[in-house]
């Protein structure tokens, strides 16, 4: 039988704001790396932060919960200028997270 995966609870924000300007900048690196650099990835980068930072500063700990509050709140962003999508700012910001906490995030530990 296939055993749940483990939610990922993070640390108690102590400083929610700049975690957030870290993610913000982690995230444009990060979309400008994976296709091309555009100026778009710098307004996705900071919708995507501002939602984090305020679910961080409700208290939010739990990954999961925090991806779905990106995915759901990403909808109502335009990204037709993008390459890009709500699940993939979403699943980047858990990489990126998962990363900074050194969590191998790449399946069967490959």
């Amino acid at each position: 039988m296939t055993e749940p995966i483990s939610p990922i609870t993070l640390p108690p924000a102590t400083d929610a704001i700049e975690e957030g300007a870290w993610l913000q900048s982690s995230l444009e690196l990060w979309l400008d790396r994976e296709f091309i650099p555009e100026s778009i990835n710098a307004t996705i980068a900071l919708r995507a932060a501002q939602i984090y930072t305020r679910q961080r500063m409700e208290g939010e700990n739990d990954l999961g919960c925090l991806v779905i509050a990106i995915i759901t709140e990403m909808q109502a962003f335009n990204f037709k200028e993008s390459f890009f999508g709500e699940f993939t700012i979403a699943n980047a910001v858990s990489d990126i997270i998962l990363d900074s906490l050194g969590i191998d995030n790449r399946c069967c530990g490959n």
